[in-house]
């Protein structure tokens, strides 16, 4: 069994879709659909920068979308293939759950975008640039990453953001004790602890003003059933009725992103075959969570083929 995933933020870079525009009318059509979406030129922003525009949280989530569903487009336009035969199973990491969902014909491309945007917009405005703060705890699993996050919080909040994989795990709260988890991560026995270059504290409780801006507007979207299941963040488990994805990805704003669980549900669930749509942050994770599992980027033109030659 197959499953296709797709990444969240951070995988964003100068450039991204470029070589795929260039190579490809069907990456074009769907990079022109989000523009017009948005009313914003964000593919030229993805071609050209400036970084710091396209880091900020309101543009790098529907132009990662953009990049992963393009690269999906032109493997099944180019390809003659269709997602429904060739995976069993869909998961993105944070906003790519949105992007698993539109690939899996649950959102079309343009509610997609404008759901993404709203939702960086949203979790942008949630907490004052400055006052939240993340940090990667390497060499640490969920269980001490928790309990290093409980030792700094000192009343405020500070807990576990992303469970990635056995050796990293993220925690996001307030910038103080946040910048309190750094110096105890070692002491507590993690290898290190690194601040995040992120502008907001994502999924934590600081977030529920974006998961009430996201609850009103996907209260107004119509989502269909995905092809195939979707295995939701914060269960760690496969969904397909649209009523129960729409209250998970409000759930998601300020919920745990439970990739690790997730990817070893996938594994028991029978999936042996990772397919990283549009990034190549996933897969290693994969990897580190299920040694015996295949797990394969797709980024460029090569991969796609080098893709369908092994479907």
């Amino acid at each position: 069994m197959r499953a296709f995933i797709f990444p969240g933020q951070g995988s964003q870079s100068v450039g991204m879709g470029v070589a795929l525009a260039a190579a490809s009318p069907h990456a074009r059509e769907v990079f022109q659909e989000v523009d017009e979406a948005l009313g914003q030129h964000l593919s030229k922003l993805m071609a050209e920068g400036p970084e710091s525009d396209l880091t900020l949280t309101e543009n790098a989530q529907p132009a990662i979308m953009a990049n992963a569903i393009a690269t999906l487009r032109v493997l099944e336009r180019e390809g003659n293939v269709r997602l429904v035969d060739k995976a069993d199973f869909v998961a993105g990491h944070s906003l790519g759950e949105y992007t698993a969902l539109c690939a899996a014909g649950a959102l079309d491309l343009a509610t997609t975008a404008r759901l993404l945007k709203l939702r960086g917009q949203a979790m942008q405005a949630a907490v004052p640039v400055g006052e939240g703060a993340m940090a990667a705890i390497l060499g640490a699993d969920r269980d001490k990453a928790q309990a290093i996050a409980d030792a700094a919080a000192e009343g405020e909040v500070c807990t576990v953001a992303n469970d990635n994989d056995p050796s990293q795990v993220v925690i996001s709260g307030a910038r103080a004790a946040i910048e309190r988890a750094i110096p105890l991560a070692k002491e507590m026995g993690a290898k290190r602890a690194i601040l995040l270059p992120v502008s907001a504290p994502f999924h934590c409780p600081l977030m529920q003003p974006a998961a009430d801006a996201m609850a009103e507007a996907l209260a107004e979207v119509s989502l269909q059933a995905p092809l195939v299941p979707v295995y939701a963040n914060v269960t760690a488990a496969p969904v397909a009725d649209p009523a129960t994805i729409v209250s998970l990805l409000v759930e998601q704003v300020t919920g745990m992103v439970r990739w690790r669980e997730s990817v070893l549900a996938m594994v028991a669930g029978g999936v042996h075959d990772f397919v990283e749509i549009g990034g190549k942050v996933l897969a290693p994770m994969v990897k580190r969570s299920a040694p015996d599992a295949t797990a394969t980027s797709v980024v460029t033109m090569d991969d796609i083929e080098a893709l369908l030659k092994a479907l």
